[in-house]
């Protein structure tokens, strides 16, 4: 007999023809001490499943038991670990802890409780601030507490529900980093709720994808045979993470394929916007045509300063970077290293301390129509339609142009990111990834000179994300619009890029290194996946960001025995190739 046995367990919301069947005959067995990871879509009822197990959900039929009794309501047995830290903000992190365990454990001496509480807050790494209450915390020390709590309170089996998915890249590592050192002390039977397939392999024993709703099942188990502790960078060489990653990447994608792109037939007019309308002597164009086309876009050493109650704050210090027309150049590195405040500059939404921001010949000194900006945040107009947030740009950039061009335009880049059946939906009844499409169509219907995109997918699932880069690259492809990126997803930096610019710590942040991406275009995930160079880059931004991990300044010599390491492990693929196609 499993540990953990869910039996046929399905699940639904509501009643008539407003019912929403979620889970669809949920089968799994799970053996003690196991870490199970579930990795599914938004929306794809993965906290209905993680709520059914915890005991705060009763299916509509089948049943969740543990060591063959069946799970009716919550128990001390399970601890449960949320997306939101639903801390009570009048206690401090020992208080927050406390309480959990003065409930779970009240028939233990006092003594004893205050002993488990200090030894799970000592576990998180939270020592330090035992006395703080949660205002007073970052949103990982906050989820640090979190689990502290769930563990306090010493159960049976820990439950996860997508703990980390609203923490930065940088915090996210270092959790994972814990989970995985409590995981071996503890010993415990672990499941965890995770749309990330690179936080399920590290993490986790085996892997259980969860289809997407309605009526979702899961699918086939994926056994994950690599040894502990796992290092995320040097897994990159092991090709069991990269057959494993490559399987479970294309079992997800295949998963959401239905929710692909739908096309129109309609054609995109040939109209100018009226930034690009250009009354310059012939001369002079053919003259300037080499230079503009190799430096289109110029950061010359553009330095941003702060004023603070303590002397003025250097965010970046001297950003010096030419872009070639067409070029898409992607922007990563740690949380306050600068990256959007780059971005903003040239955007023109934020002044320039010193130095000078040049694109296409002209220097950058405020917003202009000749720059179009994705944020992480779309901000649409909520009262209005997909179709009119878009025309509320176009209307503008094309004066000249007929109101029926102006809608072929709108609709073109609608239907290109897969909305020709939603436009006319209100802002406000769109998901966040439908939300971030509009920004998209909108960004690239304006025909700007510079596109620049702001984390646009972070506030998005991992499996959404896939599906908007490659509408991205799609669209992009098409345009060839100049393009900078900022993220914190090595994958997305990879496969967006024709560089990739590494920052430097803040603040007096600056270049820190710039990774040529010889890798074939159109790309795509599958392609990138397939592609034997691809982990050799991901491996080099890994270590890269290791190398400046924890506010660290690396010495020149190590940033460049990263780069050798790269460019010698490409090579070595290369030469192997050859040999068997020699053979």
């Amino acid at each position: 007999m499993a540990f953990l046995e869910i039996t046929g367990l399905s699940k639904g919301y509501g009643e008539g023809a407003g019912r929403s069947e979620v889970l669809s005959d949920i089968n799994l067995q799970v053996e003690e001490g196991e870490f199970i990871a579930i990795l599914g879509f938004s929306g794809s009822g993965k906290t209905t499943l993680i709520s059914a197990i915890a005991g705060l959900v009763r299916p509509d039929s089948g049943a969740v038991t543990v060591r063959g009794e069946e799970i009716v309501g919550p128990g001390q047995d399970r601890g449960v670990v949320f997306q939101s830290y639903s801390l009570m903000p009048w206690l401090s992190v020992r208080g927050n802890v406390a309480l959990a365990v003065d409930s779970v454990l009240k028939a233990k001496p006092k003594a004893e409780r205050d002993a488990i509480t200090r030894k799970y807050i000592d576990m998180v790494g939270l020592s330090h601030a035992i006395d703080r209450k949660p205002a007073e915390l970052s949103g990982g020390m906050r989820q640090r507490v979190s689990v502290a709590r769930a563990l306090a309170t010493q159960p049976e089996i820990l439950l996860l529900d997508e703990p980390l998915s609203a923490l930065d890249a940088l915090t996210r590592a270092k959790l994972q980093d814990e989970l995985a050192d409590i995981s071996e002390k503890e010993k415990k039977t672990i499941i965890l709720i995770t749309n990330d397939v690179d936080e399920a392999i590290l993490l986790a024993n085996r892997i259980v994808p969860l289809k997407p709703g309605p009526n979702a099942t899961l699918g086939p188990s994926f056994k994950v045979d690599i040894a502990y502790p796992r290092d995320r960078a040097a897994m990159n060489s092991d090709a069991t993470f990269i057959r494993l990653r490559g399987e479970i990447t294309q079992y997800l994608m295949d998963a959401g394929a239905e929710r692909g792109e739908i096309e129109s037939g309609i054609v995109l007019p040939n109209v100018v916007p009226i930034t690009q309308k250009k009354a310059l002597p012939e001369a002079y164009l053919k003259a300037a045509q080499s230079p503009i086309e190799r430096r289109y876009v110029e950061f010359s050493e553009v330095r941003k300063v702060y004023p603070t109650p303590t002397g003025p704050l250097t965010v970046v210090d001297g950003f010096d970077l030419k872009i070639k027309k067409g070029e898409f150049v992607t922007l990563i590195g740690h949380s306050g290293c600068g990256k959007s405040t780059v971005l903003s500059m040239a955007a023109g939404l934020n002044n320039i301390s010193s130095g000078g921001i040049i694109l296409d010949g002209k220097e950058v000194t405020g917003a202009g129509p000749d720059r179009a900006v994705v944020f992480q945040a779309p901000s649409l107009m909520p009262w209005l339609s997909a179709r009119e947030n878009v025309a509320l740009g176009v209307d503008r950039v094309y004066p000249d142009a007929s109101p029926a061009e102006r809608r072929d335009v709108v609709e073109y880049y609608l239907h290109r990111v897969g909305l020709g059946d939603a436009m006319h939906k209100l802002a406000a009844e769109l998901s966040n990834g439908m939300k971030q499409r509009v920004g998209i169509a909108r960004a690239f219907s304006l025909s700007p000179k510079l596109l620049l995109l702001d984390e646009p997918f972070g506030m998005l699932d991992s499996l959404t994300r896939w599906e908007l880069q490659d509408v991205l690259m799609d669209v992009w492809t098409r345009t060839q619009v100049t393009a900078i990126c900022v993220t914190h997803d090595v994958d997305e930096a990879i496969l967006l890029a024709d560089r990739v610019v590494m920052m430097s710590n803040g603040p007096n942040a600056r270049i820190g290194n710039i990774m040529e991406v010889d890798l074939p275009r159109p790309r795509s995930r599958k392609a990138l996946l397939a592609h034997s160079d691809y982990y050799a880059y991901r491996e080099e931004l890994l270590d890269f960001l290791e190398a400046y991990e924890g506010g660290a300044d690396p010495d020149p010599e190590y940033l460049d025995e990263i780069k050798k390491k790269r460019a010698e492990r490409v090579a070595a693929a290369r030469n192997q190739v050859l040999v068997q196609a020699a053979e």
